[in-house]
């Protein structure tokens, strides 16, 4: 990641009234966090990308729990500490526990893991390295989840590989009280 934002969050003094509608609907705690105020400079494109975000992250047939194992595991991946980040907080919401978000950075062979939360961090393994979960992956995932669930584990792993690629890229900062990739 770059030390310096590469595309600086889109100033309030700029917000026109697409944006600032845009931005207003995005607020977490009052506040407009750095990742939506960076992308707020392509507004026709944050409109769109927010639709197909919000499914992944609440419309989605997974669990919270494993859709933040698969998240966290993929911004590991991808070595976005925004990220990693963000959804620290928001797995700590959905049950996970410090212990096992720090084993999510060892992934799938850690111990403690059950045989699926191992198969859904190797999905998210696999979908980084081969762009494709691996057939005794996918025969694990099926034996719980129905075609709609396994269809949105490719999609929460390629929404998120998309955002870290953007995050990574622009150099969106860390927002306040967010901390980064553990020591």
């Amino acid at each position: 990641m770059p030390t310096a934002p590469r595309v600086m969050p889109l100033p309030r003094e700029d917000w026109d009234a697409e944006v600032t509608e845009l931005l207003g609907a995005t607020q977490m705690g009052g506040r407009t966090l750095n990742i939506f105020q960076t992308l707020a400079h392509h507004p026709k494109l944050l409109k769109r990308w927010l639709v197909f975000g919000n499914h992944v992250l609440a419309k989605s047939t997974i669990g919270a729990r494993e859709r933040e194992l698969l998240i966290l595991r993929t911004g590991w991946n991808c070595r976005a500490e925004y990220e990693w980040g963000q959804h620290v907080v928001i797995g700590k919401m959905a049950g996970l526990t410090d212990d096992e978000i720090r084993r999510i950075t060892a992934g799938s062979d850690a111990p403690g893991w059950t045989p699926f939360e191992a198969a859904l961090l190797r999905a998210a393994d696999e979908l980084h390295r081969d762009s494709r979960i691996g057939d005794a992956t996918w025969a694990a995932l099926a034996a719980r989840y129905g075609v709609q669930e396994l269809i949105d584990v490719v999609f929460t792993v390629g929404q998120y590989t998309l955002v870290s690629m953007a995050l990574n890229s622009l150099g969106v900062a860390l927002d306040e009280g967010i901390e980064g990739f553990p020591e």
